[in-house]
Protein backbone atom coordinates (compact mmCIF):
# COMPACT_ATOMS: atom_id res chain seq x y z
CA UNK A 1 0.00 0.00 0.00
CA UNK A 2 1.39 3.62 -0.82
CA UNK A 3 0.46 6.84 0.07
CA UNK A 4 -1.67 7.08 -2.91
CA UNK A 5 -3.99 4.06 -2.03
CA UNK A 6 -7.03 3.86 0.33
CA UNK A 7 -6.70 2.12 4.22
CA UNK A 8 -6.96 -1.61 4.07
CA UNK A 9 -6.31 -4.30 6.28
CA UNK A 10 -5.20 -8.13 5.47
CA UNK A 11 -7.83 -11.01 5.09
CA UNK A 12 -5.92 -12.53 7.51
CA UNK A 13 -7.10 -10.25 10.08
CA UNK A 14 -10.70 -11.24 9.30
CA UNK A 15 -10.18 -15.02 9.55
CA UNK A 16 -8.45 -14.81 12.65
CA UNK A 17 -11.53 -12.67 14.31
CA UNK A 18 -13.04 -15.70 15.89
CA UNK A 19 -16.55 -13.83 16.69
CA UNK A 20 -16.74 -14.02 12.49
CA UNK A 21 -16.39 -17.89 12.29
CA UNK A 22 -14.82 -17.31 8.31
CA UNK A 23 -12.65 -20.17 6.86
CA UNK A 24 -10.86 -19.66 3.12
CA UNK A 25 -11.92 -23.28 1.56
CA UNK A 26 -10.72 -22.00 -2.03
CA UNK A 27 -8.23 -19.96 -3.87
CA UNK A 28 -4.61 -18.71 -3.13
CA UNK A 29 -3.18 -18.55 0.41
CA UNK A 30 -1.61 -15.40 -0.13
CA UNK A 31 -2.60 -13.02 2.43
CA UNK A 32 -4.22 -9.95 0.36
CA UNK A 33 -5.48 -6.79 1.32
CA UNK A 34 -9.35 -5.71 1.82
CA UNK A 35 -10.21 -1.98 1.09
CA UNK A 36 -14.04 -2.20 1.43
CA UNK A 37 -17.06 -4.82 1.86
CA UNK A 38 -19.59 -5.14 -0.88
CA UNK A 39 -22.65 -7.42 -1.30
CA UNK A 40 -24.18 -8.45 -4.28
CA UNK A 41 -27.03 -10.72 -5.21
CA UNK A 42 -26.83 -9.99 -8.84
CA UNK A 43 -25.50 -12.22 -11.78
CA UNK A 44 -22.95 -9.05 -12.90
CA UNK A 45 -21.72 -6.92 -10.31
CA UNK A 46 -19.00 -5.71 -11.88
CA UNK A 47 -20.22 -2.13 -13.09
CA UNK A 48 -20.32 -1.75 -9.43
CA UNK A 49 -16.66 -2.91 -8.18
CA UNK A 50 -13.90 -0.71 -7.99
CA UNK A 51 -11.36 -3.10 -6.88
CA UNK A 52 -9.75 -4.62 -4.06
CA UNK A 53 -13.23 -5.90 -1.91
CA UNK A 54 -14.69 -8.49 -0.23
CA UNK A 55 -17.53 -9.58 -2.37
CA UNK A 56 -20.64 -11.08 -0.27
CA UNK A 57 -23.31 -13.54 -1.99
CA UNK A 58 -25.48 -16.05 -0.46
CA UNK A 59 -26.18 -17.46 -4.08
CA UNK A 60 -29.53 -16.05 -5.06
CA UNK A 61 -28.61 -15.26 -8.44
CA UNK A 62 -25.70 -17.65 -8.60
CA UNK A 63 -25.55 -19.23 -11.95
CA UNK A 64 -27.28 -22.60 -11.75
CA UNK A 65 -24.04 -24.82 -14.08
CA UNK A 66 -20.62 -24.89 -13.93
CA UNK A 67 -19.73 -22.82 -16.83
CA UNK A 68 -22.55 -19.72 -15.62
CA UNK A 69 -20.64 -20.16 -12.27
CA UNK A 70 -16.89 -19.91 -14.06
CA UNK A 71 -17.74 -16.85 -15.96
CA UNK A 72 -19.12 -15.28 -12.68
CA UNK A 73 -15.26 -15.45 -10.91
CA UNK A 74 -13.42 -14.83 -13.89
CA UNK A 75 -15.55 -11.58 -14.06
CA UNK A 76 -15.30 -10.29 -10.69
CA UNK A 77 -11.32 -11.74 -10.74
CA UNK A 78 -10.83 -9.19 -13.71
CA UNK A 79 -12.58 -6.05 -11.90
CA UNK A 80 -10.12 -6.48 -9.09
CA UNK A 81 -12.12 -8.07 -6.21
CA UNK A 82 -9.58 -9.31 -3.80
CA UNK A 83 -11.77 -12.55 -2.16
CA UNK A 84 -15.53 -14.17 -2.25
CA UNK A 85 -17.53 -14.31 0.68
CA UNK A 86 -19.98 -16.98 0.12
CA UNK A 87 -22.61 -17.34 3.31
CA UNK A 88 -23.96 -20.57 3.73
CA UNK A 89 -28.28 -20.81 4.19
CA UNK A 90 -30.85 -20.11 3.78
CA UNK A 91 -30.61 -20.54 -0.17
CA UNK A 92 -27.72 -22.76 -0.12
CA UNK A 93 -26.69 -25.19 2.27
CA UNK A 94 -23.43 -25.56 1.60
CA UNK A 95 -20.77 -23.53 -0.66
CA UNK A 96 -21.38 -25.25 -4.59
CA UNK A 97 -18.06 -27.64 -5.39
CA UNK A 98 -18.30 -25.68 -8.81
CA UNK A 99 -17.72 -22.19 -7.04
CA UNK A 100 -15.29 -24.05 -5.26
CA UNK A 101 -13.54 -25.16 -8.31
CA UNK A 102 -13.71 -21.65 -10.32
CA UNK A 103 -12.17 -19.69 -7.68
CA UNK A 104 -9.21 -22.38 -7.40
CA UNK A 105 -8.63 -21.85 -10.90
CA UNK A 106 -9.05 -18.65 -11.48
CA UNK A 107 -6.66 -17.74 -8.42
CA UNK A 108 -9.44 -16.11 -6.27
CA UNK A 109 -9.70 -16.55 -2.49
CA UNK A 110 -13.45 -18.13 -1.62
CA UNK A 111 -14.17 -17.41 2.11
CA UNK A 112 -17.35 -19.18 4.31
CA UNK A 113 -19.55 -17.54 6.26
CA UNK A 114 -21.23 -19.92 8.65
CA UNK A 115 -24.85 -19.25 8.54
CA UNK A 116 -24.68 -16.97 12.03
CA UNK A 117 -22.43 -14.43 10.79
CA UNK A 118 -25.06 -11.67 9.05
CA UNK A 119 -23.03 -10.05 6.31
CA UNK A 120 -23.38 -6.63 8.07
CA UNK A 121 -20.95 -8.19 10.82
CA UNK A 122 -18.13 -8.66 8.45
CA UNK A 123 -18.51 -5.36 7.19
CA UNK A 124 -18.72 -3.86 10.41
CA UNK A 125 -15.30 -5.81 11.55
CA UNK A 126 -13.54 -4.70 8.32
CA UNK A 127 -13.91 -1.34 9.11
CA UNK A 128 -13.28 -1.69 12.55
CA UNK A 129 -9.88 -3.06 12.04
CA UNK A 130 -9.10 -0.57 9.31
CA UNK A 131 -9.73 1.96 11.34
CA UNK A 132 -7.72 0.32 14.46
CA UNK A 133 -4.95 0.00 11.20
CA UNK A 134 -4.47 3.94 10.25
CA UNK A 135 -4.85 4.64 14.15
CA UNK A 136 -2.00 2.67 15.00
CA UNK A 137 -0.10 4.05 11.76
CA UNK A 138 -1.06 7.07 12.71
CA UNK A 139 0.36 6.80 16.04
CA UNK A 140 3.70 5.41 15.18
CA UNK A 141 4.28 8.04 12.40
CA UNK A 142 3.61 10.60 14.93
CA UNK A 143 6.12 8.87 17.31
CA UNK A 144 8.80 8.71 14.62
CA UNK A 145 8.22 12.38 13.55
CA UNK A 146 9.00 13.69 16.94
CA UNK A 147 11.85 11.18 17.58
CA UNK A 148 13.39 12.83 13.68
CA UNK A 149 12.66 16.25 15.20
CA UNK A 150 14.32 16.16 18.43
CA UNK A 151 17.37 14.14 16.86
CA UNK A 152 17.28 17.43 14.15
CA UNK A 153 18.19 19.53 17.51
CA UNK A 154 21.15 17.57 18.46
CA UNK A 155 24.69 18.72 17.96
CA UNK A 156 25.15 15.21 15.99
CA UNK A 157 22.28 15.82 14.25
CA UNK A 158 22.81 13.81 10.60
CA UNK A 159 23.76 10.95 12.81
CA UNK A 160 21.30 11.05 15.11
CA UNK A 161 18.44 11.57 12.38
CA UNK A 162 20.23 8.39 10.50
CA UNK A 163 19.71 6.61 13.54
CA UNK A 164 16.05 7.36 14.67
CA UNK A 165 14.93 6.89 10.81
CA UNK A 166 16.48 3.03 11.11
CA UNK A 167 15.04 2.61 14.28
CA UNK A 168 11.30 3.22 12.92
CA UNK A 169 11.47 1.86 9.40
CA UNK A 170 14.26 -1.18 10.19
CA UNK A 171 15.82 -0.24 7.61
CA UNK A 172 19.78 0.03 6.48
CA UNK A 173 20.09 3.95 5.98
CA UNK A 174 23.03 5.78 4.58
CA UNK A 175 23.55 9.41 3.87
CA UNK A 176 25.78 9.62 0.00
CA UNK A 177 27.86 12.59 -1.46
CA UNK A 178 27.78 12.44 -5.11
CA UNK A 179 30.21 10.32 -5.57
CA UNK A 180 28.77 7.36 -3.67
CA UNK A 181 30.94 8.08 -0.59
CA UNK A 182 29.28 7.00 2.67
CA UNK A 183 29.48 9.55 4.86
CA UNK A 184 26.95 8.36 7.63
CA UNK A 185 25.41 5.11 8.14
CA UNK A 186 22.94 3.53 10.42
CA UNK A 187 21.29 -0.01 11.01
CA UNK A 188 22.59 -3.22 10.43
CA UNK A 189 24.56 -3.67 6.87
CA UNK A 190 23.02 -6.04 4.63
CA UNK A 191 25.19 -8.43 2.93
CA UNK A 192 26.77 -8.12 -0.44
CA UNK A 193 25.76 -6.94 -3.21
CA UNK A 194 23.04 -5.23 -1.88
CA UNK A 195 25.45 -2.20 -0.46
CA UNK A 196 26.76 -1.75 -4.15
CA UNK A 197 23.64 -2.08 -6.18
CA UNK A 198 22.53 0.83 -3.65
CA UNK A 199 25.34 2.88 -3.83
CA UNK A 200 25.24 3.10 -7.76
CA UNK A 201 22.04 3.98 -7.80
CA UNK A 202 22.45 6.73 -5.13
CA UNK A 203 25.83 8.07 -7.88
CA UNK A 204 23.62 7.60 -11.03
CA UNK A 205 20.43 9.60 -9.28
CA UNK A 206 22.32 12.65 -8.11
CA UNK A 207 24.65 12.87 -10.98
CA UNK A 208 20.99 13.14 -13.34
CA UNK A 209 20.82 16.02 -12.08
CA UNK A 210 22.29 19.32 -14.22
CA UNK A 211 24.69 21.77 -13.15
CA UNK A 212 23.68 25.06 -12.18
CA UNK A 213 23.34 27.60 -15.22
CA UNK A 214 22.47 24.40 -17.35
CA UNK A 215 19.95 25.01 -20.10
CA UNK A 216 17.33 22.84 -19.16
CA UNK A 217 16.38 19.91 -21.66
CA UNK A 218 14.15 17.10 -21.91
CA UNK A 219 12.15 15.52 -18.73
CA UNK A 220 13.45 16.79 -15.39
CA UNK A 221 15.64 14.71 -13.33
CA UNK A 222 14.50 12.22 -10.95
CA UNK A 223 14.27 13.29 -7.15
CA UNK A 224 14.04 9.73 -6.10
CA UNK A 225 14.41 6.28 -7.52
CA UNK A 226 14.16 2.81 -6.49
CA UNK A 227 15.17 -0.74 -7.42
CA UNK A 228 14.18 -4.15 -6.12
CA UNK A 229 16.89 -6.93 -5.78
CA UNK A 230 16.34 -10.50 -4.64
CA UNK A 231 13.50 -9.23 -1.59
CA UNK A 232 15.57 -6.30 -0.67
CA UNK A 233 13.72 -2.76 -1.62
CA UNK A 234 16.61 0.19 -2.19
CA UNK A 235 15.59 3.31 -2.16
CA UNK A 236 17.52 7.32 -2.95
CA UNK A 237 15.94 10.64 -2.30
CA UNK A 238 18.32 13.39 -3.49
CA UNK A 239 18.86 15.81 -0.98
CA UNK A 240 19.01 19.53 -3.30
CA UNK A 241 21.88 22.16 -2.14
CA UNK A 242 22.04 25.34 -1.97
CA UNK A 243 22.52 26.49 -5.82
CA UNK A 244 19.86 24.10 -6.81
CA UNK A 245 22.22 21.41 -7.42
CA UNK A 246 22.13 17.83 -6.02
CA UNK A 247 25.53 16.78 -3.93
CA UNK A 248 23.84 13.97 -1.01
CA UNK A 249 21.00 11.55 -1.69
CA UNK A 250 19.80 9.54 1.23
CA UNK A 251 19.66 5.91 0.51
CA UNK A 252 17.86 3.08 2.04
CA UNK A 253 17.83 -0.29 1.83
CA UNK A 254 14.64 -2.59 3.50
CA UNK A 255 14.30 -6.35 3.79
CA UNK A 256 10.67 -6.57 2.36
CA UNK A 257 9.32 -6.26 -1.84
CA UNK A 258 7.03 -3.76 -0.80
CA UNK A 259 7.33 -0.48 1.69
CA UNK A 260 4.52 -0.05 3.87
CA UNK A 261 2.94 3.54 4.29
CA UNK A 262 4.44 4.32 7.61
CA UNK A 263 7.86 4.05 6.35
CA UNK A 264 7.02 5.79 3.13
CA UNK A 265 5.30 9.00 5.49
CA UNK A 266 8.89 8.77 8.13
CA UNK A 267 11.19 9.02 5.16
CA UNK A 268 9.62 11.87 3.79
CA UNK A 269 9.88 13.60 7.55
CA UNK A 270 13.78 12.48 7.59
CA UNK A 271 14.43 13.44 3.89
CA UNK A 272 13.23 17.42 4.34
CA UNK A 273 15.14 17.25 7.89
CA UNK A 274 18.57 15.86 6.44
CA UNK A 275 17.37 18.43 3.18
CA UNK A 276 17.51 21.72 6.22
CA UNK A 277 20.69 19.94 7.65
CA UNK A 278 23.10 19.88 5.34
CA UNK A 279 21.97 23.36 3.29
CA UNK A 280 24.55 25.92 4.09
CA UNK A 281 21.61 28.33 3.74
CA UNK A 282 17.79 27.36 4.68
CA UNK A 283 14.52 27.92 5.99
CA UNK A 284 15.72 28.89 9.33
CA UNK A 285 18.79 31.35 7.96
CA UNK A 286 18.92 34.50 6.48
CA UNK A 287 22.07 35.64 3.93
CA UNK A 288 23.67 39.46 3.83
CA UNK A 289 21.20 40.19 1.02
CA UNK A 290 18.01 39.67 3.01
CA UNK A 291 19.73 41.06 5.63
CA UNK A 292 20.77 44.45 4.23
CA UNK A 293 17.00 44.51 2.50
CA UNK A 294 15.59 44.74 6.06
CA UNK A 295 18.04 47.17 6.74
CA UNK A 296 17.34 49.51 3.73
CA UNK A 297 13.11 48.70 4.24
CA UNK A 298 13.73 50.04 8.28
CA UNK A 299 15.53 53.18 6.31
CA UNK A 300 12.65 54.29 4.45
CA UNK A 301 12.70 51.97 1.49
CA UNK A 302 9.48 50.65 -0.36
CA UNK A 303 9.22 46.95 -0.98
CA UNK A 304 9.63 47.49 -4.55
CA UNK A 305 13.27 48.97 -3.70
CA UNK A 306 14.37 46.37 -1.65
CA UNK A 307 12.70 42.90 -3.22
CA UNK A 308 15.41 42.48 -5.84
CA UNK A 309 17.92 41.79 -3.08
CA UNK A 310 15.54 39.46 -1.65
CA UNK A 311 15.17 36.34 -4.84
CA UNK A 312 17.80 33.91 -4.27
CA UNK A 313 20.36 33.68 -6.49
CA UNK A 314 19.15 30.69 -7.62
CA UNK A 315 16.24 31.56 -9.21
CA UNK A 316 17.47 34.50 -11.46
CA UNK A 317 14.57 36.78 -12.76
CA UNK A 318 12.14 36.07 -10.74
CA UNK A 319 10.95 39.62 -9.84
CA UNK A 320 7.41 38.16 -8.63
CA UNK A 321 5.98 36.93 -5.49
CA UNK A 322 3.49 34.77 -4.44
CA UNK A 323 2.36 35.54 -0.95
CA UNK A 324 0.96 32.61 1.41
CA UNK A 325 -1.90 32.65 3.79
CA UNK A 326 -2.03 29.26 6.07
CA UNK A 327 -4.12 28.83 8.95
CA UNK A 328 -3.43 25.51 11.15
CA UNK A 329 -6.20 22.94 12.52
CA UNK A 330 -5.80 23.83 16.52
CA UNK A 331 -6.45 20.05 16.91
CA UNK A 332 -3.74 18.55 14.85
CA UNK A 333 -0.85 16.77 16.79
CA UNK A 334 1.71 19.43 15.06
CA UNK A 335 0.02 22.68 16.74
CA UNK A 336 -0.34 20.89 19.58
CA UNK A 337 3.05 19.80 19.91
CA UNK A 338 4.48 23.50 18.70
CA UNK A 339 2.30 24.93 21.51
CA UNK A 340 4.04 23.27 23.95
CA UNK A 341 7.70 23.53 22.34
CA UNK A 342 8.08 20.69 21.20
CA UNK A 343 8.37 20.61 17.43
CA UNK A 344 11.57 22.52 16.44
CA UNK A 345 11.66 21.16 12.88
CA UNK A 346 7.99 22.63 11.94
CA UNK A 347 9.20 26.27 10.61
CA UNK A 348 11.93 24.43 8.77
CA UNK A 349 9.97 22.03 7.48
CA UNK A 350 7.20 24.39 6.27
CA UNK A 351 10.34 26.49 4.94
CA UNK A 352 11.62 24.20 2.79
CA UNK A 353 8.82 22.50 2.00
CA UNK A 354 7.46 26.23 -0.12
CA UNK A 355 10.61 26.97 -1.27
CA UNK A 356 11.25 30.18 0.92
CA UNK A 357 13.08 31.68 4.12
CA UNK A 358 10.49 34.44 4.17
CA UNK A 359 7.89 32.40 6.17
CA UNK A 360 6.33 33.52 9.31
CA UNK A 361 4.34 31.71 12.01
CA UNK A 362 2.40 33.16 14.78
CA UNK A 363 0.58 30.63 16.72
CA UNK A 364 -1.92 29.16 14.14
CA UNK A 365 -1.41 31.50 11.41
CA UNK A 366 1.03 31.57 8.42
CA UNK A 367 2.36 33.99 5.60
CA UNK A 368 4.89 33.48 3.42
CA UNK A 369 6.84 35.31 0.48
CA UNK A 370 7.92 33.09 -2.10
CA UNK A 371 9.42 34.17 -5.31
CA UNK A 372 8.61 33.12 -8.40
CA UNK A 373 7.85 34.13 -12.15
CA UNK A 374 5.16 35.78 -13.88
CA UNK A 375 2.59 32.74 -15.08
CA UNK A 376 3.70 30.01 -13.04
CA UNK A 377 1.24 28.33 -11.32
CA UNK A 378 2.29 28.23 -7.01
CA UNK A 379 2.15 24.28 -6.27
CA UNK A 380 0.76 23.25 -2.17
CA UNK A 381 3.30 20.94 -0.98
CA UNK A 382 1.79 17.87 1.06
CA UNK A 383 4.33 18.58 3.79
CA UNK A 384 2.09 21.38 5.15
CA UNK A 385 -0.83 19.05 4.66
CA UNK A 386 0.51 16.57 6.62
CA UNK A 387 1.16 19.27 9.30
CA UNK A 388 -2.17 20.18 9.90
CA UNK A 389 -1.87 23.33 7.84
CA UNK A 390 -4.60 24.80 5.17
CA UNK A 391 -3.24 26.97 2.46
CA UNK A 392 -4.08 30.15 0.33
CA UNK A 393 -1.75 31.44 -2.46
CA UNK A 394 -1.65 34.52 -4.54
CA UNK A 395 -0.99 34.66 -8.30
CA UNK A 396 2.51 35.63 -8.94
CA UNK A 397 2.54 39.10 -8.55
CA UNK A 398 5.38 42.70 -8.24
CA UNK A 399 6.44 43.66 -5.29
CA UNK A 400 4.35 46.98 -6.05
CA UNK A 401 0.85 44.59 -5.73
CA UNK A 402 1.81 42.89 -2.59
CA UNK A 403 -1.09 44.17 -0.88
CA UNK A 404 -3.32 43.02 -3.29
CA UNK A 405 -1.47 39.75 -3.93
CA UNK A 406 -1.79 39.48 0.27
CA UNK A 407 -5.65 40.14 0.13
CA UNK A 408 -6.31 37.81 -2.83
CA UNK A 409 -4.16 35.11 -0.85
CA UNK A 410 -6.49 35.77 2.24
CA UNK A 411 -9.44 35.10 -0.16
CA UNK A 412 -7.72 31.76 -1.52
CA UNK A 413 -7.40 30.39 2.26
CA UNK A 414 -11.07 31.53 3.15
CA UNK A 415 -12.44 29.30 0.05
CA UNK A 416 -9.61 26.51 0.59
CA UNK A 417 -11.18 26.03 4.49
CA UNK A 418 -14.56 26.36 3.18
CA UNK A 419 -14.09 23.80 0.82
CA UNK A 420 -12.40 21.29 3.16
CA UNK A 421 -8.80 21.06 1.07
CA UNK A 422 -6.07 21.55 1.75
CA UNK A 423 -4.70 24.69 -0.56
CA UNK A 424 -6.39 27.14 -3.37
CA UNK A 425 -4.50 29.27 -5.85
CA UNK A 426 -5.84 32.18 -6.66
CA UNK A 427 -6.59 32.24 -10.76
CA UNK A 428 -6.24 35.90 -12.34
CA UNK A 429 -8.91 35.34 -14.04
CA UNK A 430 -10.74 37.71 -16.54
CA UNK A 431 -12.89 40.56 -15.92
CA UNK A 432 -14.76 40.14 -12.71
CA UNK A 433 -17.02 42.53 -10.81
CA UNK A 434 -14.16 43.70 -9.10
CA UNK A 435 -12.63 45.23 -12.24
CA UNK A 436 -15.64 46.99 -12.64
CA UNK A 437 -15.46 49.15 -9.92
CA UNK A 438 -12.30 51.93 -9.29
CA UNK A 439 -10.38 50.74 -6.10
CA UNK A 440 -11.41 54.39 -4.48
CA UNK A 441 -15.08 53.71 -5.13
CA UNK A 442 -15.16 50.08 -3.49
CA UNK A 443 -13.00 51.28 -0.72
CA UNK A 444 -15.40 53.91 -0.28
CA UNK A 445 -18.52 52.20 -0.58
CA UNK A 446 -16.77 49.45 1.88
CA UNK A 447 -16.38 51.63 4.66
CA UNK A 448 -19.84 53.61 4.61
CA UNK A 449 -21.76 50.10 4.50
CA UNK A 450 -19.92 48.54 7.27
CA UNK A 451 -19.34 52.10 9.05
CA UNK A 452 -21.86 51.57 11.57
CA UNK A 453 -19.63 48.52 12.95
CA UNK A 454 -17.59 50.37 14.40
CA UNK A 455 -20.18 52.44 16.70
CA UNK A 456 -20.12 48.43 18.15
CA UNK A 457 -19.61 48.07 21.64
CA UNK A 458 -17.56 44.31 22.92
CA UNK A 459 -16.37 42.93 21.16
CA UNK A 460 -15.67 45.02 19.05
CA UNK A 461 -15.91 45.65 14.89
CA UNK A 462 -13.06 43.90 14.26
CA UNK A 463 -14.48 40.47 15.55
CA UNK A 464 -18.07 41.38 14.31
CA UNK A 465 -16.07 41.97 10.54
CA UNK A 466 -13.90 38.47 11.16
CA UNK A 467 -17.76 36.44 12.42
CA UNK A 468 -19.24 38.20 9.44
CA UNK A 469 -16.62 37.00 6.87
CA UNK A 470 -16.30 33.75 8.29
CA UNK A 471 -20.34 33.02 8.57
CA UNK A 472 -20.15 34.25 4.27
CA UNK A 473 -17.81 32.02 3.79
CA UNK A 474 -19.11 28.97 4.90
CA UNK A 475 -22.76 29.93 3.61
CA UNK A 476 -24.08 30.71 6.91
CA UNK A 477 -23.36 27.94 8.57
CA UNK A 478 -23.64 27.98 12.27
CA UNK A 479 -21.74 25.06 13.49
CA UNK A 480 -18.90 25.11 11.01
CA UNK A 481 -18.71 28.67 11.63
CA UNK A 482 -18.54 28.02 15.38
CA UNK A 483 -15.54 25.37 14.71
CA UNK A 484 -13.65 27.73 12.65
CA UNK A 485 -13.63 30.84 15.06
CA UNK A 486 -13.59 27.95 18.15
CA UNK A 487 -16.21 29.57 20.11
CA UNK A 488 -20.06 28.47 20.81
CA UNK A 489 -22.47 28.08 18.05
CA UNK A 490 -24.81 30.78 20.27
CA UNK A 491 -22.08 33.06 20.68
CA UNK A 492 -21.81 32.94 16.54
CA UNK A 493 -25.38 33.58 16.50
CA UNK A 494 -25.24 36.68 19.05
CA UNK A 495 -22.98 38.27 17.08
CA UNK A 496 -24.57 37.96 13.57
CA UNK A 497 -27.86 39.40 15.15
CA UNK A 498 -25.76 42.36 16.28
CA UNK A 499 -24.15 42.80 13.17
CA UNK A 500 -27.87 42.72 11.15
CA UNK A 501 -29.25 44.81 13.86
CA UNK A 502 -25.98 47.24 13.25
CA UNK A 503 -26.34 47.45 9.19
CA UNK A 504 -30.19 47.20 9.11
CA UNK A 505 -29.74 44.38 6.58
CA UNK A 506 -31.56 40.74 6.12
CA UNK A 507 -29.11 37.99 5.91
CA UNK A 508 -31.29 35.69 4.89
CA UNK A 509 -31.15 37.79 1.95
CA UNK A 510 -29.26 36.47 -1.42
CA UNK A 511 -28.56 39.98 -2.48
CA UNK A 512 -27.70 41.97 0.93
CA UNK A 513 -25.11 38.54 1.08
CA UNK A 514 -23.78 39.40 -1.81
CA UNK A 515 -23.32 43.04 -0.85
CA UNK A 516 -21.68 42.55 1.91
CA UNK A 517 -18.99 39.90 0.90
CA UNK A 518 -17.96 42.62 -1.61
CA UNK A 519 -18.21 45.17 0.51
CA UNK A 520 -15.43 42.75 3.16
CA UNK A 521 -13.41 41.97 0.11
CA UNK A 522 -12.71 45.94 -1.03
CA UNK A 523 -12.62 46.58 3.39
CA UNK A 524 -8.71 47.50 3.90
CA UNK A 525 -7.24 46.69 7.27
CA UNK A 526 -6.72 49.59 8.61
CA UNK A 527 -9.99 51.21 7.83
CA UNK A 528 -11.26 49.45 11.27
Amino acid sequence: MTEHDPPSIHLSVLLADPSLGLRQVAGPAEDRRIGTVGTTEIEDPTPYLVGGELLLTAGVRLPPDADGIDTYVARVVAAGVAALGFGVAPVHEEVPAELVAACDRHGLPLLRLPPHTPFVAVGRATYAAIAEARNRDLKTVSQAQSALASAAARPDALQAVLTQLTAHTGTWAVLYDDRGNELFRAGRRPPEPVPGLLRDLAVRTTTARPATGRAASGPPPPSAAAHHHDGAHLTVHTLPGADGTTTLALGQAAATAALPLVHRQVTSTATVLLSLLTSPRHALNTDSHSVGALVRLMLGATPAEVAPALVPSEHPGHDHWVVVHGRQDPHHRSARAARRGEDPAQLATLGTALGTPYLHIDGPVLRALVPGAPGTRPRAPAQAAALGWTLGFSDPSPAADLPRADARAERALQRAIAAGVPAVVHEATAPAVHGLVSPADAREFARARLAALDRAGPPGAAVLLGTLRTWLTFHGSWDRTAAELQVHRNTVRHRMTRVAELLGADLQDPAVRMELWFALEWLSEDDF
